[in-house]
């Protein structure tokens, strides 16, 4: 019943936004950044492994989805809002010479929740210093007015400080995905960070086409990953035949679907054009699916227990913590050391929040 309610919800806003021949178009520089398949597929198990909830193996990089691809990732700052449910981290990836910023996306029981939402919100927040550009309040305030940018800001500085003026790459999946592009965009704004690149997986609207252009101009290395009927790239719904007033997408798109029939599917990975909005990508399909949204390149994409905010912490990794008044609390390292092993015997109990 659930999902045919979700179904009835996705037709409806796809025959609306289709009913209208005008479409706002946006213009964007001619030379555009590369998509880097390689560089994206990397980037998924980062964003993958930010939703685990035992913070000792997150911040000793021991998880179980802290191998593959991303083997001898050293972090640097694990923080954690509590109050608001948030969590991300700052490290170093010494094969990709960059700084990786990985941000959590919304818990999987609280998805459905959150897309009903996000139908019926409006553009109601004016992005400081863009005349006329307007955001979405929520995923505005994950990012600027919690514990997770002054955590990522400072992570980010001590981080040049070791290694230089290195790439700065950063992603996440969903919500987090929208909280990546904030972050970005303040990285390059108001810390005068050049080298920024971003890569989201399943990321929603976050603003209108004024803040778009800027957006473009500002951090034009930005690719969003769309899996065939993810639901959530499609929310806020987009309406042509309003305009200014309706949510946008920045480019670039890359949109993953299975082609052909029977025997002879074969998956493709489509590079859209560079208006955002690209008719041929994942706006000539219904967003209808949850499950697409949770899995991107074979890489889960969620997280790994059932309750919405609940992490797991050795007691000995407390040591590396500082918290504030409201519980939120950064685990904070320093890179130049090796990184801190903490193998967890089952006689020293965990703390369970």
């Amino acid at each position: 019943m659930e999902q045919r309610r979700w179904l009835k919800i996705a037709i409806l806003m796809s025959l609306l936004a289709i009913s209208c021949s005008r479409e706002l178009k946006v213009k964007h520089k001619d030379n555009l950044p590369i998509y880097n398949h390689t560089i994206a597929t990397i980037l998924v198990e980062y964003a993958s492994a930010v939703y685990l909830s035992d913070l000792t193996e997150l911040f000793t990089w021991t998880c179980s989805r802290c191998d593959d691809l991303t083997e001898g990732f050293e972090v640097i700052e694990l923080i954690v809002d509590v109050e608001h449910c948030l969590q991300g981290f700052v490290g170093v990836a010494k094969d990709l010479n960059a700084i990786v910023i990985a941000f959590r996306g919304t818990q999987e029981n609280s998805i459905q929740n959150w897309v009903e939402d996000l139908y019926w919100k409006q553009l109601d927040l004016n992005y400081p210093g863009m005349p006329d550009a307007m955001v979405h309040h929520g995923f505005y305030s994950a990012y600027h007015n919690t514990t997770m940018r002054p955590g990522v800001v400072n992570a980010v500085k001590r981080a040049k400080k070791l290694y230089g003026d290195i790439n700065v790459m950063v992603t996440g999946h969903s919500m987090g995905g929208a909280m990546a592009a904030f972050c970005a965009l303040d990285l390059k704004v108001n810390h005068e960070t050049q080298n920024v690149q971003v890569v989201t997986f399943g990321q929603p609207r976050i603003g209108d086409s004024a803040f778009v252009a800027y957006y473009s101009e500002l951090v034009p290395n930005t690719f969003r990953v769309t899996n065939e009927h993810d639901i959530v790239p499609h929310l806020p719904p987009y309406y042509p035949h309003l305009t200014q007033k309706t949510y946008h997408h920045f480019p670039t798109e890359v949109w993953l679907y299975n082609a052909g029939f029977g025997s002879l599917v074969y998956p493709v990975e489509k590079v859209c054009d560079d208006s955002g909005e690209d008719p041929s990508c994942s706006r000539s399909v219904m967003g209808n699916s949850i499950s697409d949204h949770l899995e991107y390149y074979g890489v889960e994409l969620g997280g790994d227990t059932p309750r919405t905010c609940r992490i797991v912490m050795d007691p000995r990794v407390a040591a590396y913590g500082v918290q504030d008044l409201g519980g939120n609390f950064i685990l904070s390292r320093d890179p130049s050391t090796s990184v801190v092993k903490l193998k967890i015997e089952s006689s020293i109990p965990s703390n369970v929040i």
